[in-house]
């Protein structure tokens, strides 16, 4: 994998305006009201054509994609089981307990409630997932595997108490062959924003 760090250039996106399916949480509005500052220093900069793409059960995940989604002005997206995950599903001191099943099960793919609107119009897309039993759910190969992701890049990022990204990654990464993988990192749960955005790279398309 090759983590690259260019310049987002300002002019190519002010085309790249799309929403996605569900959850569209960032900051900030192309629009501006009458009284506002219409300097240029203080417009809101052009949507990314860049999508955040996020699985958090237990709110560790969420909040680290909401920080990329407002760095980036871009669309975020929450994948949503269509059959919720409860605490009973997630309790790993029950080796019967239904994420552990999964993670158990290489042809598992829990079904997504909802789907991205024109994911063509995303060049990169970050991916945002906690770690369970060493690896990323099965229901990121089930959002992988949803879309054509050729000439995309991808930067995956995981949350976890103690387990790093290790091959969580590399496995995903056999679902979307075809796009760029770049270097992906562990956070901890309760990451501030300065940290997790520092990390961030600056894309180029």
């Amino acid at each position: 994998m090759k983590h690259l760090l260019f310049l987002l250039p300002l002019i190519s996106l002010c085309s790249c305006s799309g929403t996605s399916a569900v959850s569209s949480s960032v900051s900030g509005s192309t629009s501006t009201s009458k009284n506002s500052i219409s300097s240029e220093e203080h417009e809101v900069p052009p949507r990314a054509p860049i999508l955040v793409a996020y699985f958090s059960v237990t709110g560790n995940t969420k909040p680290l994609a909401e920080f990329a989604a407002e760095r980036y002005n871009c669309d975020l997206f929450e994948i949503v089981p269509t059959q919720e995950y409860t605490q009973a599903d997630i309790d790993y001191t029950n080796s019967n307990c239904r994420a552990l099943k999964e993670q158990n099960d290489s042809s598992a793919r829990p079904e997504i409630k909802y789907q991205v609107d024109g994911m063509y119009k995303y060049s990169a897309i970050i991916l945002g997932y906690p770690i369970w039993a060493a690896q990323a759910p099965k229901i990121m190969y089930t959002f992988l595997e949803s879309y054509n992701f050729e000439g995309k890049q991808i930067l995956p990022f995981c949350t976890s108490g103690s387990s790093q990204i290790g091959s969580s990654a590399t496995n995903l990464a056999k679902s979307a062959p075809k796009a760029t993988w770049l270097d992906g990192k562990r956070f901890a749960a309760g990451t501030d924003k300065k940290t997790f955005t520092e990390w961030l790279p600056t894309f180029t398309f």
